[in-house]
């Protein structure tokens, strides 16, 4: 009987030592120097256990396809990584981060006295007798409130994919004129009293812009005015020499959806908002301004004057950011297919990620930049 038990005993320590001989043998073994290289010496954070949250984004199919990862933390790139055929030069399309931009561009135009946020937004088209969206103001469009019918996704309203406007904008009838096609839409809502995500609303703001610089309906007198502002006040200052801008054909640019840069200007440009639209110690857009942009707007805690805030969004709403795992003064320009600059002042943190995980599934990739954002101290 001892026998037989001391034989048992003798199996079974066998059998948990084979099991942890396999684990082991299965386990990845630690990363060379050479693989960590892409994180800086200087990472306060140890490179393995960085790396072990920024490598799923690029190696877990949850996470879809990620293309390029940049962390800069106190001013400096503390990693950049990027997918099989893409690098530092390559120019990842925008989307909805455009918006970020175009808000920035505003805020050029008020601190010169040229726009002013709660007058009624200066389109012509709304300036007829009787006319209610003429009590629009830039604020309100800012906000994504204009109460204007903008379906942006398809299935808003039981429309299909060819009826959102996002699509019939940008891709079909209203593509050679997108701000005439946004601006030329009715109201559902009383200015200021909805919360409503429109790309067709930064077209609007884009056109303002360019309506306030340049009295000519020509394209290209509008594209070439835009551009020389574009790059005076924001490109050259934040040396964004990768930076396009695309324009439709009536010489709009497209502010809400399509800017074309490299994950390292994307990173400049979180970068400047993060030190409150300063940089080399010039003040290019004023403190003021950036305040706004991250304040919340009334209708949604979660979003600021064209900007995403990691805050909690009303109820019924998706979450957007990470409220749970980061500060609350976090804020991100986000795109479609899971494009972001995330950027925490707190920190001194700005992460930005490109790549293509549909907008369905992005949660465990968000989640994950969440806890890149999380590992970094709060900095004194």
């Amino acid at each position: 009987m001892y026998k037989t038990k001391i034989a048992a005993l003798s199996a079974l320590a066998f059998a948990l030592s084979s099991c942890g001989a396999s684990d082991e043998a299965t386990a990845p073994p630690p990363k060379t120097a050479e693989e960590l290289a892409y994180i800086s010496d200087a990472s306060p954070i140890k490179k393995a256990r960085l790396d072990a949250i920024i490598s799923p984004l690029f190696e877990d199919p949850a996470m879809a396809e990620t293309r390029a990862l940049l962390i800069m933390h106190r001013g400096e790139i503390l990693a950049e990584r990027y997918g099989e055929g893409y690098d530092e030069d390559t120019r990842f399309i925008s989307w909805s981060m455009a918006k970020s931009f175009t808000g920035a561009l505003l805020g050029f135009l008020v601190a010169d006295g040229r726009l002013v946020l709660d007058d009624p937004a200066p389109v012509p088209a709304w300036q007829r007798p009787g006319d209610p969206r003429g009590d629009i103001t830039l604020r309100q469009l800012i906000h994504m409130s204009s109460g204007l019918d903008h379906t942006e996704v398809a299935e808003e309203n039981g429309k299909t994919l060819y009826e959102a406007d996002t699509q019939q904008m940008l891709f079909l009838s209203g593509s050679g004129d997108m701000a005439g096609y946004a601006e030329a839409r009715p109201m559902e809502a009383e200015p200021g009293t909805k919360f409503e995500y429109s790309t067709a609303t930064s077209i609007i703001l884009a056109d303002i812009i360019t309506r306030t610089l340049t009295k000519s309906d020509d394209p290209q007198v509008r594209r070439d005015t835009a551009m020389r502002f574009i790059r005076g006040r924001l490109l050259e200052p934040l040396g964004m020499d990768s930076t396009y801008f695309e324009f439709d054909a009536n010489g709009t640019f497209l502010g809400g959806s399509i800017i074309q840069s490299t994950a390292r200007d994307y990173a400049r440009f979180g970068e400047f908002l993060r030190n409150n639209g300063a940089r080399k110690g010039a003040q290019h857009l004023p403190v003021s301004w950036v305040k706004f942009m991250r304040t919340s707007s009334a209708n949604d805690a979660a979003y600021g004057g064209h900007i995403w805030l990691n805050k909690k969004r009303p109820e019924g709403r998706n979450q957007i950011l990470f409220p749970d795992m980061a500060p609350d003064t976090v804020f991100a320009a986000l795109g479609h297919l899971g494009q972001q600059i995330v950027v925490s002042p707190e920190q001194k943190l700005t992460v930005v990620r490109l790549g293509k995980t549909q907008d369905d599934v992005n949660r465990p990739m968000s989640d994950q930049i969440g806890r890149i954002v999380a590992l970094f101290p709060i900095s004194k």
